[in-house]
This record gives structure tokens, C-alpha cells and sequence, in this order.
């Protein structure tokens, strides 16, 4: 198995929401999104820019990351993405 490919990711959508997921091949994800065929929540919302990228090595660590993120404030999320860049 590939190093780190599970990745979780905050996106910011044309309307500047903020979407949080989790994916194993980034790419297709985003390209998903794009295509209208990604979560329901970032349909219509395109285009998007990716503000942040965590790459974990386990799906259980990514997802559990995952979760806390969407738990943040927006506030706290803006800052998250502030500190990758």
C-alpha cells in the first residue's frame, strides 16, 4: 500500500464555504466534485480551490482527522488553512 494516500482536505467553494472530506486519490475526487458528482454539499458550488491537504498513512486516522475538522468553527478552520500555506 501507497504511504500517506489517504488524504483529508478543506476545499473553498465559489460562494466561500468551506467543505471538508476525505479521499484516497485526491485527483479523482476533485475532478468528481468539478464534474457535479461529489458530495451533494459542493454541487453547484464550483469552482473550487483546494485550501488544505493532510496526507495520513491509515483510512482510520484520516477519517477520525477528518472529524474534527468538520467539528471546528469556521473561525478555527480559516486558521487551520493558515497555518499549511
Amino acid at each position: 500500500m501507497e504511504e500517506s494516500r489517504h488524504v483529508v482536505y478543506i476545499l473553498k467553494c465559489k460562494d466561500s464555504t468551506l467543505y471538508t472530506g476525505y479521499t484516497n486519490n485526491l485527483t479523482h475526487r476533485l475532478h468528481m466534485h468539478e464534474c457535479g458528482k461529489g458530495a451533494k454539499y459542493t454541487r453547484g458550488r464550483g469552482p473550487f480551490r483546494v485550501e488544505y491537504v493532510e496526507r495520513f498513512s491509515t483510512k482510520e486516522e484520516a477519517l477520525k482527522r477528518e472529524y474534527a475538522i468538520k467539528q471546528l468553527k469556521r473561525t478555527e478552520k480559516e486558521h487551520l488553512i493558515s497555518l499549511n500555506k
